[in-house]
């Protein structure tokens, strides 16, 4: 059975239209989801990552920052750490595991999933209540100056995440 070309493009058009509506509904449901912070500041965190190297907020100084909450046990966690992942190779990225079991757990998730970036253990979800973190995962984006320009609730893309650290550069 032959399609013929009006068909094809009334269907690519009503799937751009359902794709876009998506995309509007998301956005909206997560922005109204998002935390409400007392303080739109980055707080200054010094801790260790859970691979015991030190770890600072102020070595984000001058640069944007993601902050993204997450936990292992998280599906759609799992489905957004590859868009983490690539995200660090190009910015500055702290992720916080919130109840997940201890270092060299959180250490084998990582590495069993091909994962590298930088991970502060949160096991009693202190940091979590510190930031008003109402779900997971979790994402907060900080411009060069420490003022937080997003955040969001909930599975986000690698382009979106892409475009939020560049509107935070400029």
């Amino acid at each position: 059975m032959k399609l013929s070309k009006d068909r094809v493009k009334s269907w690519a058009k009503e799937a751009a239209t359902t794709v876009i509506l998506i995309v509007i509904v998301a956005n909206t449901i997560s922005y109204f989801r998002a935390p409400d912070l007392k303080d739109k500041i980055l707080p200054e965190i010094s801790t260790l990552l859970t691979n015991q190297k030190p770890y600072s907020t102020l070595e984000s100084k001058d640069k944007p920052i993601l902050v993204h909450f997450w936990a292992t046990w998280c599906p759609t966690c799992k489905l957004e750490a590859e868009n983490i992942q690539t995200l660090s190779k190009e910015y500055h990225v702290l992720t916080i595991a919130v109840k997940s079991g201890d270092d060299s757990k959180i250490n084998t998730y990582m590495q069993e999933h091909d994962l590298d970036f930088k991970v502060i253990n949160d096991p009693n979800g202190t940091l979590a209540s510190r930031f008003s973190v109402p779900a997971f995962p979790t994402t907060f984006v900080y411009d060069k100056e420490g003022k937080l320009c997003f955040s969001e609730v909930g599975y986000t893309s690698t382009w979106g995440l892409f475009l939020r650290m560049w509107w935070a550069e400029k």
